[in-house]
């Protein structure tokens, strides 16, 4: 039984949320601060984190920050803040996925069981021999889940990750913001794909020498992404 631990200081919400889960299967704590959730978090072992922006103590932003530091755990935030620059800000700490209340209960364990399959599927695929990717200094253990540029490793997300892996796979084709959400996080609809653009910058300040003149993640203006093989 996959086990999820929500940080939310609205407890009515709080509840509602455990209760849909709990209803698909899932066994849910529930931390009402930062501070407390961020302890649980590190403490103990959780499948994904439903991370609440404003919270008392440490709020959701540094909460997912030091998580970042020391786990790779799935985490879905959400908040009724509804400026860009929150998304911007939460999912360049490391979130997987930001959600705007209110939204329906229903929607939000879609959500999970879409970011669980795929890290689960993701875990398994350990077990098979390392495939590795290298192209031009950069070196992608599928296996391992490691990436290195010149020798010098670098830390990703999970998601960041996946789409790093899915575009060097298929080099020199194009594609849409939307066809990268639709593959990376497995939903149609019920996201925002500015969620793409924000990994792609996070992904490029990580293995390009220049983030300006990027030669391996290339844009095309007015269609999507491209990977130069």
């Amino acid at each position: 039984m996959s086990r999820i631990l929500i940080i939310e200081d609205e407890e009515a919400i709080a509840d509602l949320e455990k209760d849909y889960l709990e209803l698909s299967d899932f066994e849910v704590h529930i931390e009402n601060n930062g501070e407390d959730g961020l302890k649980e978090a590190l403490d103990n072992d959780y499948d994904l984190i439903v991370l609440d922006l404003m919270l008392p103590g440490l709020d959701g932003f540094e909460v997912c920050k030091r998580l970042r530091e020391k786990k790779d755990v799935p985490i879905l935030m959400v908040s009724a803040r509804k400026d860009d620059i929150d998304k911007i800000r939460g999912l360049g700490l490391g979130a997987d996925d930001y959600m705007t209340k209110p939204f329906s209960p229903s929607e939000l364990v879609a959500r999970v069981k879409a970011h669980l399959s795929r890290y689960e599927r993701l875990v398994s695929a350990g077990q098979k021999q390392n495939d590795v990717i290298e192209i031009r200094g950069l070196k992608i253990d599928k296996t391992a889940r490691r990436v290195w540029i010149d020798g010098e490793e670098k830390a990703f997300t999970t998601k960041e990750f996946d789409l790093l892996t899915f575009l060097a796979e298929n080099p020199n084709h194009v594609f849409s913001k939307e066809e990268l959400f639709r593959k990376i996080w497995n939903m149609d609809s019920i996201g925002d794909i500015a969620t793409v653009t924000v990994h792609i910058k996070k992904i490029r300040e990580k293995v390009e020498y220049d983030t300006s003149n990027p030669q391996y993640i290339e844009t095309i203006w007015g269609v999507g992404y491209r990977f130069k093989a």
